[in-house]
């Protein structure tokens, strides 16, 4: 048996003991925050699923763009906010892939599965089909709104400034509005 018992190898062995806590560690985090955040992860990528991809796929897709970022991650921003980015980011580069097809799955998918039973359900899925129509920043900026994200989460997010991000909000209520009235 040829065992290297050197003061070398044992720091060498420390090391590599240390190292693989450190990953074990990010490992864990990383699926604590993905469970976390996996409602919202799955509502990103159902508003940008398309005829020929399903929405595992894409939410493989995401979570496997956060796993490769995760290591990167510098906690400048907050958690949820890097995660809605690279989801999105994800989401629109898988829809640009998929560009020959020319329209979106609609987003009452789920909701025409299950029975009407009250007006609000009406309401909700009425919305979610007239989002459908929107653009694809249009639907990401709504989407964040619709997450209760401030201006500022929603500007870090897009990429946007503030006054973009209330101008173009503020547009996108009113083509909803509009949307609504001709229905």
């Amino acid at each position: 048996m040829n065992c290297d018992l050197s003061p070398l190898s044992a720091t060498n062995s420390a090391k590599q003991l240390e190292r693989s806590k450190k990953m074990e560690n990010a490992e864990q985090e990383f699926v604590s925050v993905v469970r976390e955040y996996e409602r919202v992860i799955y509502k990103v990528c159902y508003l940008y699923t398309t005829p020929n991809a399903t929405l595992n796929d894409l939410y493989q897709e995401v979570v496997l763009n956060l796993w490769k970022a995760f290591p990167k991650f510098r906690r400048e921003c907050k958690i949820s906010t890097w995660i809605y980015r690279i989801a999105l980011n994800t989401c629109i580069s898988f829809i640009r892939k998929e560009k020959n097809i020319p329209e979106i799955v609609t987003l009452n998918q789920e909701a025409d599965r299950t029975e009407e039973t009250d007006e609000t359900q009406a309401m909700l899925r009425q919305l979610y089909r007239m989002i459908n129509r929107l653009g694809q920043l249009e639907k990401s900026i709504i989407l964040l709104y619709l997450e209760e994200k401030s201006y500022e989460e929603i500007a870090e997010i897009t990429g946007l400034t503030l006054t973009n991000v209330a101008t173009k909000l503020s547009r996108i209520k009113d083509k909803l509005k509009r949307m609504n009235k001709e229905e």
